[in-house]
């Protein structure tokens, strides 16, 4: 089979299965180089492993210091005889490669992170693999989800939309390289309760509970959650829509939890990264043009950052590096230091007030952007052959049998 990019707007549907390859051994060849995570959790539970944070975290515990080991929960698309697949089930194919070379223990759990049956699957490979009890609990759910409700046939879906007012903004379609003016529309109040119910910290509790009630919570369990409120020029789109909403109720959630965990001498946080190129960010109307612009002032200054050095700069600087973890006055762990400085945001305004649907697409700071998205679903990586056959078989067995 010959696989080739299929980019609708900014979903890719195909993957390649070697580019993914690539881009695992990367990560991993920076955790191993970058400063090591000491002190750092043994049997720790990823709710959203496959790709973005969440991918990212588990490389870093993994071969960053902590040499911990992994259960990884994710819902990917696996390949068939004529469709290859998502990224994410081959990033969590190669990732299981790597970490079982190096003795670590690494279970895949393919299930939808909402579902009952999923929190009992998991509970199982606890009680299986990792003695009973996990370390620390990474809940890294993207956007662009569903929640089903319990014991009925009701969805709740996720609406990314402002909130009291249209808001004009911009959709950028990566396949065909164009630039949409769109106004948005404000959301009703039963998309801000449904998205609250995807992307809230409600499911977020619900798995602690569920560990905790289990009893498959170790002495001096953390748990941290991601997060993100960003700049003033994302704030209509983010902090002050829908997906912010969301967040402040994952902010919120953190405090209880963190009563909850206390009891095992454990703490619970919300972790504010800065603005990331991932499969989940560029569904944000007007996210790409300010990532495009944050990007090129970052490398500019030489202080950009991706997922990777994002989340080995949380394990060693803030969650088990110091005595005391630190954190802002709303007890949230800040990541996004650089991302608010005013040198960055002067230079980010000044490339956004530069780019136009007229010459976005011809400036570096774009090309960069678009090759950095078609590396996460394995294209463009300079050592890959794309024009080579690809043999299916053995990925859709290991999808059938594991």
């Amino acid at each position: 089979m010959h696989i080739t990019p299929k980019i609708n707007g900014v979903v890719a549907q195909s993957a390649h299965p070697y580019g993914c390859e690539q881009s695992i051994r990367q990560q991993i060849q920076y955790a191993k180089t970058a400063t090591p995570i000491l002190n750092g959790p043994k049997r720790v539970l990823i709710l959203g492993a496959s790709s973005g944070l969440g991918l990212a975290a588990r490389i870093a515990l993994t071969f960053g210091g902590a040499e911990a080991d992994t259960i990884g929960v994710s819902l990917d698309t696996p390949p068939q005889a004529n469709h290859s697949g998502s990224a994410g089930f081959y990033n969590n194919y190669y990732f299981k490669q790597y970490a079982q070379r190096e003795g670590r223990t690494a279970i895949h759990i393919q299930g939808d992170v909402f579902a009952r049956q999923t929190k009992e699957a998991v509970i199982e490979a606890i009680e299986t693999y990792f003695e009973g009890e996990v370390d620390l609990i990474i809940y890294s759910v993207a956007s662009g989800k569903r929640r089903k409700a319990e014991g009925s046939d009701h969805f709740w879906h996720s609406a990314i939309k402002p909130i009291g007012q249209p808001l004009q903004s911009v959709l950028l379609d990566l396949g065909q390289d164009q630039w949409h003016d769109v106004i948005l529309e404000p959301a009703l109040e039963e998309e801000i309760d449904a998205t609250l119910k995807v992307m809230g910290g409600e499911d977020w509790e619900a798995w602690i509970d569920a560990l905790i009630n289990s009893e498959s919570i170790a002495d001096g369990c953390q748990s941290v959650a991601f997060s993100y409120i960003g700049a003033e020029f994302t704030h209509p789109i983010y902090l002050d829509g829908t997906l912010g909403r969301a967040k402040v109720d994952v902010h919120q959630t953190s405090h209880s939890l963190n009563l909850k965990l206390a009891h095992y001498g454990g703490r619970a946080y919300a972790a504010v990264c800065q603005a990331l190129i991932t499969r989940a960010s560029i569904f944000i109307p007007g996210l790409s043009p300010y990532l495009i612009a944050l990007n090129q002032a970052m490398h500019t200054l030489g202080i950009h950052e991706n997922c990777n050095s994002q989340m080995q700069r949380l394990f060693t600087e803030k969650l088990y590096g110091p005595e005391t973890v630190p954190v802002d006055g709303e007890r949230l762990i800040r990541l996004d230091e650089h991302e608010l400085t005013p040198e960055v945001q002067h230079q980010t305004q000044q490339l956004l007030a530069e780019m136009n649907a007229e010459n976005f697409s011809r400036s570096d700071a774009y090309q960069a952007f678009k090759t950095a998205f078609m590396q996460l679903n394995g294209f463009q990586w300079p050592t890959i052959d794309e024009r080579a056959p690809i043999d299916l078989r053995p990925f859709i067995k290991f999808a059938t049998k594991g």
